[in-house]
Parts: structure tokens; sequence; C-alpha cells
């Protein structure tokens, strides 16, 4: 049986597919996209953080490490993440556990036993586990083998996809999913590569081929279109626009659901434990009026009003 590398579980969730969900979330990533809100899924190593909220100062870390990646500055921890191996040493060392190690090994079998246990609130609201990221095809033997337990027990299953991965590794997993969710972010190839580090000529190919999967199960499989609304990025009329037409002419009848996801703030202090400037740190939340244009664009695209939703906080305003 395969293992592979989680960087979370995350249960109760309401917005990863039908019902209430527990959220798998693999690390390895094959895009970089600048306004990632889970930057420490990205990297397919493990990776440590200090959480300076626990430090107690003892200074008892950095011995532990034989590569010395760890030193003290008048800030706290400094972490030389090109030494750093993810080993986990420091962190067994650590009083305060403000050393922590974001990815732990699992094999296919303990995942799927300790997801099982959340069965009792899956029957009842509809809901299932979905497999995301990072990215849940970059492990693709390991997540066949997930949800395939997943799917002998019984329970309803979802991955969560950025699409770019191989054609034939979306033909292994799909039998095996009841819902797909799907990322389309910028319909511009060139501005998708500035923004995200790749450009969307496969992603937008293997969207093409879930939806026609997806029509091909008769009802049995069901495709959600997510699109996160970035301020100078994604959040343009044009854009929506685009990604509105595609879907209407392109994948048609297979998308049952379209969410334009506002940005937000919540994976700020992520990208400050792992030493990284991040871009949008002090980009403003989205306002109502710019929200609602969005879902006007989205709906005067061709794709029906009711398959459209939007979600997301706004700014405050007086």
């Amino acid at each position: 049986m395969s293992d592979g590398l989680v960087l979370e579980i995350q249960r109760m969730s309401t917005e990863d597919g039908p019902g209430l969900r527990t959220t798998v979330f693999l690390k390895g990533c094959p895009l970089k996209c600048a306004w990632c809100h889970n930057p420490e899924s990205i990297s397919p190593r493990p990776q440590l953080q200090w959480v300076n909220a626990k430090c107690i100062g003892c200074l008892s870390c950095a011995p532990s490490c034989i590569l010395n990646a760890l030193s003290y500055s008048d800030s706290g921890v400094v972490i030389d993440r090109v030494l750093c191996q993810g080993c986990g040493v420091c962190t067994d060392v650590c009083p305060g556990n403000a050393l922590e190690i974001w990815g732990r090994r699992m094999t296919a079998d303990s995942l799927v036993r300790e997801l099982v246990k959340d069965r009792a609130y899956f029957g009842k609201s509809g809901g299932g586990v979905t497999i995301s990221g990072g990215e849940a095809t970059a492990q693709a033997g390991f997540c066949k083998d997930v949800l395939g337990g997943l799917r002998d027990a019984g329970v309803k299953t979802a991955i969560d996809t950025c699409g770019l991965c191989r054609s034939g590794t979306l033909d292994e997993l799909l039998p095996l999913v009841d819902v797909v969710l799907y990322d389309l972010k910028l319909i511009d190839s060139e501005r998708h590569r500035r923004f995200c580090g790749a450009g969307n000529e496969t992603i937008l190919d293997n969207a093409r081929h879930v939806a026609a999967a997806v029509r091909a199960s008769g009802g049995a499989k069901t495709l959600w279109i997510r699109t996160p609304l970035i301020p100078g990025a994604t959040a343009t009329v044009e854009n929506v626009e685009g990604i509105g037409r595609f879907i209407a002419t392109e994948l048609g009848s297979a998308v049952s659901r379209w969410d334009l996801c506002a940005f937000n703030h919540l994976g700020r202090d992520k990208y400050v434990r792992l030493g990284i400037d991040w871009r949008y740190r002090e980009t403003p939340l989205m306002s109502a009026a710019e929200l609602g244009d969005m879902a006007i664009a989205a709906r005067a695209s061709g794709v029906a009003s009711d398959v459209v939703r939007v979600s997301g906080a706004t700014r405050f305003e007086e």
C-alpha cells in the first residue's frame, strides 16, 4: 500500500463539496500562484515552521540541528531553508512546541482508517471526503489508493484539482470520485504563466476532458468550477467573462456550479513563518460593489445565473 505526504486533515468543512466534509490537504503543487492561501502546501517535502507566540526563548533548538539550519536573531528563531531538511529533530526538543513540521508521512490504509471515523456525519449531511492540496493529482498513486479505500467503505469522495497533470492521471482518479472541484483561475495563458508559474493550455484541455467524463456518467458525477477573485490578477471583468464563455461553450451542462471566491488574508501568517514576502500582504479585501461587478460579469457570460455562486468577506466601508 502506498504512502503519501499529508499536510492537514480538516474536519467539518462546508466549502469543499456538498454537505459536511473532511478535507485532506496533501503537500506538493505544480503551480506557484502568487496569491496562494496555503503556501506551505506548494513544496513536495516536509517544511519546518516557527510559531512566535509559542516560543519561550529557551534557545534549546539550534544545538539539536546537525545541519546548522537554525540560529537566533533579535526577532526570534531563524530557519535556513536551504539547509533545513524538515527532519523534525528540533521539534522533539522544543518544550513550547514552537517548532512544527508541515507535512507527515501516512500510508493510504492509515489515512482511510482515520477518515472513516467521520462517516456518521457524512451520511446525515450528504457529505464525504475531499482530497485537496497542494494538488491532489501530484500524489496520484497515493490519492488513488485513498479514494479506493474510501469507496470500499461506502464514503462519498471528491478531488480538488488545478488541472495541471496528465489526462491519464485524471482517468485513473475519476472513476473513484463523485465530485470534481476544478480551478479555473485565468483564461489568458500568458497571464496565467505570470501569476501561476505555468501556462493554462493543459488545464483547459483537462477541463474539457473532465466535463466529457461527467456528462458520460449520466448524472453520477458532479463538476464544480472554482475561480479565486484576486485584485489586480483574476478579479477583472475581462477575465471573469472569458472564463464564463469557456464554461458555457466548452463545458456546458457538465458544470453544475461556478464558485467565485473573494480574496482573503487568511494565509498571511503562513508566509511570515515561511520567511516569504507575500506580494498581497497589504492588499485590501474587495468591496461589496467590486464583488457584485464580478457576479454580474459571470452571469452575463453565458453561464446560467443559478450556477454562479459568489462567496467571501468584503471590506467594511462607512
